[in-house]
This record gives C-alpha cells, sequence and structure tokens, in this order.
C-alpha cells in the first residue's frame, strides 16, 4: 500500500522482523525512559514458528517507509482465543509504533484494518501485543518513568494519531506505584487476616522449583476462574503454560510465586517478577557478544531494586468471603517482605481496569498509587 510519500511494507522474513524490532528505537532515541526489549526474547514472539499464542491466528506485521527510511510499524491479528471466547468479530492491531506525522500512523491504522476487514472482522481494537494476556495498552499518562517488565512505553502524540482516525475508548487501565514498608495493612485489617487464615482448612506455600511447569498449571487454573469475568480475559492454553514455564525459568525465585489453598484445592496465587528493564536498561535490546555476563551478574549477584506483580488471583467462589480478602493481603504481604529482604525498594502493580474499583481502593488503601494510565481504543471497520 501506498499513502502519499508513505510506503506501507509487509513483514514476511527474519531480516525484517528484525528491522521490525529495531525500529522502535529510532522513534525513541531522544527519549531517557525507553528501554528496547531483548530481540532473543521479542524475535520468537513475532515468528509464527517460534509463538504457540500465534498458532491458529492469523498475523501480519507491516513496516512505514518514507523516503525509503522506516518511520513507523504495525502488527494485526484475529486473535483465535479471543474470537472462540467472545465471538464479536474483533481483530487487534499491536506493536505501534510512529513518527509524529499523521500520514504514516493512518497509513498504519488503515493497512492493519483493511486487512483485518478482508479476514472478515467487523472492529479492529488495540494495542494488543499480541494478546490481552502479553503487553497491552496504549500509555496516555505517566511518560516520566520507564517501563516495568512486560510493560509497554509510549510517544505522547501516539493518542492524537489514534484518535485523530476515528479510534475511540474501549478500557483504561491502570499502573500503581508501591514504595513497600514491613507494616502496609492497618491493624484492624491485620486481625481480620490472621483470624480468616487461621482456619485448619488454609495453608500456604511458595514455589516448587523443581516442579515449575506444574505450579504454572496450577496458577493458570486458579486465574482461568478467577479472571473469567473480565473484561478481555482469555484463557491460556497448554502451550501457553509450557511457553509461560520456559520464558520465567531463568528470571523467577521461589519466593516470588505464592500458592494458597483452601479444603486442600488450590484457591489464590501471587505472581512477582524482577523487574528486568533495570537490567538491560543499556543493552539496547542486545544480550550479545556481552551483555549476557552483565544480566546474569546484575540479575543473580547485584540483585534488583524494583519488581512488579502482573498477576494476582482469586477463585471466584471465595471473592467476597472473609477467606478470599484474606488471601488476596496474605500474598501481597509475603511478597512485599520477601522481597524487601532481597533489596527492592519500589514496586508496580500492573495493569488494574478502570472497573475494578474495589481492587484499587485496596491498593490505595495500603498505600500504593496509580501513576500511569494504559488505553484501549477500539474502532468499528
Amino acid at each position: 500500500m501506498s499513502d502519499g510519500s508513505v510506503e506501507i511494507k509487509p513483514v514476511n522474513t527474519s531480516s525484517e522482523r528484525k528491522k521490525f524490532i529495531r525500529l522502535a528505537s529510532s522513534i525513541y532515541a531522544d527519549d531517557e525512559n525507553y528501554v528496547a526489549p531483548l530481540e532473543f526474547e521479542i524475535g520468537p514472539r513475532l515468528d509464527p514458528e517460534k509463538n504457540p499464542g500465534l498458532r491458529g491466528s492469523p498475523n501480519q506485521l507491516w513496516v512505514a517507509y518514507k523516503n525509503g527510511a522506516p518511520v513507523g510499524r504495525i502488527a494485526a491479528i484475529v486473535n483465535q482465543g479471543h474470537i472462540n471466547h467472545y465471538n464479536d468479530g474483533a481483530g487487534h492491531f499491536g506493536f505501534f509504533e510512529s513518527i509524529d506525522e499523521s500520514d504514516v500512523a493512518t497509513g498504519l491504522l488503515k493497512t492493519a484494518s483493511e486487512w483485518l476487514r478482508q479476514q472478515g472482522m467487523l472492529k479492529i481494537a488495540g494495542p494488543f501485543n499480541f494478546s490481552v494476556n502479553e503487553e497491552c495498552g496504549m500509555l496516555i499518562d505517566g511518560f516520566d518513568s520507564p517501563p516495568y517488565i512486560m510493560m509497554p512505553h509510549g510517544r505522547r502524540y501516539y493518542q492524537k494519531l489514534i484518535e485523530a482516525n476515528g479510534f475511540s475508548k474501549a478500557m483504561d487501565m491502570y499502573a500503581l506505584r508501591y514504595m513497600p514498608k514491613r507494616q502496609f495493612i492497618p491493624e484492624k485489617r491485620l486481625r481480620f487476616v490472621e483470624k480468616a487464615l487461621s482456619s485448619p482448612k488454609v495453608s500456604i506455600r511458595s514455589l516448587n522449583a523443581s516442579d515449575l511447569l506444574g505450579d504454572i498449571k496450577i496458577i493458570i487454573d486458579i486465574y482461568s476462574d478467577a479472571w473469567s469475568d473480565n473484561w478481555g480475559f482469555i484463557p491460556f492454553t497448554e502451550d501457553h503454560a509450557k511457553h509461560m514455564a520456559s520464558e520465567l525459568r531463568p528470571i523467577i525465585s521461589k519466593y516470588n510465586v505464592v500458592l494458597c489453598y483452601y479444603d486442600g484445592e488450590p484457591a489464590a496465587f501471587g505472581l512477582v517478577l524482577p523487574n528486568i528493564n533495570e537490567v538491560t536498561r543499556d543493552f539496547n535490546g542486545r544480550l550479545l557478544p556481552f551483555n549476557w555476563a552483565k544480566f546474569l551478574w546484575r540479575l543473580k549477584v547485584k540483585g534488583v531494586t524494583k519488581a512488579r506483580m502482573p498477576l494476582m488471583g482469586v477463585r471466584k467462589r471465595l471473592q467476597g468471603k472473609p477467606v478470599g480478602a484474606a488471601f488476596a493481603y496474605k500474598i501481597i504481604d509475603m511478597v512485599n517482605s520477601a522481597n524487601m529482604d532481597h533489596g527492592v525498594t519500589e514496586s508496580e502493580l500492573s495493569w488494574i481496569l478502570e472497573t475494578n474499583p474495589a481492587m484499587l481502593t485496596m491498593l490505595t488503601d495500603m498505600g500504593a498509587e496509580i501513576y500511569k494510565t494504559y488505553r484501549i481504543y477500539e474502532k468499528t471497520l
């Protein structure tokens, strides 16, 4: 497709995917808060042969060129997991980056929209990279600090470019900053938690590192129940579980996974990740040839000072009950204390839907504050 002097070219080869990945660094060349994703991680995610999440889900990448230079990119996907769950005819776009020129953004969005229309989609929504279970949302507030692990960054002008093309808000999601402290549960609330968890039906443990895949499957089972009514929810598959275990193995610590049982059954979980972006910020996306050693030393020896809680869930049958609320407080208390013991001085709790006031109230009562807002957009095709 050609839009004036803008040419939109499909990405089909490994070398073209590398150009797609590295384009972002030029978009953020003057942004000190940008952290380039590791190419060894994002490359396979973009490759249908290596990413199980793309199997059975038609997808395409494009790079925009102007006067021969790459100036933007976009991806489109018919996420079969989403279609199977919602049957709403919604295709997704993601990995959007652009210089601050309307013809570039318009060309990219029109190309993705037309491709999705040809796939039979009735609506386009995003950004999703590639799904709600990965990086998603466009940053619209909170540009003054780097993103945490598995969270997107953005340019201030993206909102203007997207909305100028007829996209409207579908949902906002928040990231909350939390400065860990030893006693964050009010005394009255602490007595409630201790009483609710004193039942002999309750047991709590950390990660079984020798059976990481088994524990990931438990987490996914709880998540699939706990989050099933949430906006945008897509269930994980068996392949997703294996892929997640493989990706987490090098960075996960035993103390950063908490599993709660009630009456012998897995009932709640919490998962915290070290903020790898803190470790790789000066790598420009590359581990080879010498950054491997830096990565391992910074992560395993020096340690990180920041961590992110991307997932926590309580089974629906316990939500709204004392033991369910107590599990949530206890999970945060355990990972909070453990991370403080390991030098963490700042955490991010993300993301939380704007339509989840109960969780937002719980977290702000603990001392967390909303400091970034991400938006999902949609448009009828």
